[in-house]
């Protein structure tokens, strides 16, 4: 009898400790569950706070590198605001947006604190005009990218003889005669000569080659085709003998495919066309 009573009493505290042990872990889940309740209402707050609240709205959009390009335009293709909230921003969609705008080459966006976007644009660098039955700017690269308007203030170079037709359907050959434009102009300015002869425009022929006008009188100076450097060499010795004989000219010529070192002449006042024959030397 005594040893089952101890036995009964052994199976009793057995049962009363495993209930303890049982109610402990029930317990210690309840507080668990407890603690990520009260986290997760305390994140989902914080994040409610982070992406709805004042403190995170965007203050203010500001812009380095403009000249050409406005900033209010830019704001406006923007499709994020003042006031919207910065976590939230796509920085990405706003540069795709502001990069439409034509004067824009590259633009990155930055998040900033206090709450703000910083827009840094690299614009395009006009080089000259070109008429395509309309104005429109080239760029350095030889990429014509707008129409001209008043408001540009350019003074450039004017590229022509082409129609829009050519640029359409031919656009990689434009833009590589564009390209040799534009590679004249430098040389003309390496040259010196748009000091004195600033160049007006740049006429470009299938079979004439190359023919500028250049200066207030609008000069005329026929280069053609190839041996750009020498031609611009005989120029300005050209240009210095007809100074040094207190002389003008409306037309000079450069391109004698038969006596390349030699340079015909129009002298100013002339009726018709008559034109003299010679070489720098003999001018």
């Amino acid at each position: 009898m005594g040893r089952g009573r101890n036995r009964r009493r052994v199976d009793r505290a057995q049962q009363a400790a495993s209930a303890a042990r049982t109610a402990r872990a029930v317990g210690r889940r309840a507080v668990a569950l407890a603690l990520l309740a009260a986290l997760a209402a305390s994140g989902w707050a914080g994040w409610r706070w982070l992406t709805t609240g004042e403190a995170m709205r965007i203050r203010e959009i500001r812009f380095s590198g403009l000249s050409s390009a406005a900033a209010d335009e830019l704001l406006e293709r923007s499709p994020v605001k003042r006031g919207d909230n910065l976590l939230l921003a796509d920085v990405e969609a706003v540069e795709r947006a502001m990069a439409r705008e034509p004067w824009v080459e590259r633009v990155e966006v930055r998040r900033r604190w206090p709450p703000a976007l910083e827009v840094r644009v690299t614009e395009r660098e006009a080089a000259a005009l070109v008429d395509l039955g309309g104005l429109y700017l080239v760029d350095r690269e030889a990429r014509v990218f707008k129409r001209a308007l008043p408001g540009d203030g350019l003074d450039l170079p004017l590229v022509t003889g082409f129609s829009r037709d050519d640029y359409v359907q031919r656009r990689a050959d434009v833009e590589a005669l564009l390209g040799g434009a534009l590679q004249l102009a430098g040389a003309w300015a390496a040259a010196g000569l748009d000091r004195a002869l600033p160049l007006s425009e740049i006429h470009l022929d299938g079979v004439d080659g190359v023919t500028v006008y250049a200066g207030e009188e609008g000069l005329q100076v026929r280069l053609g085709t190839g041996d750009t450097a020498p031609k611009l060499e005989r120029l300005k010795a050209v240009l210095a003998a007809l100074r040094a004989d207190g002389k003008r000219a409306d037309a000079i010529l450069l391109d004698n495919r038969a006596h390349p070192s030699w340079v015909t002449v129009r002298p100013s006042g002339l009726s018709g066309a008559r034109l003299v024959g010679a070489s720098p030397r003999g001018l």
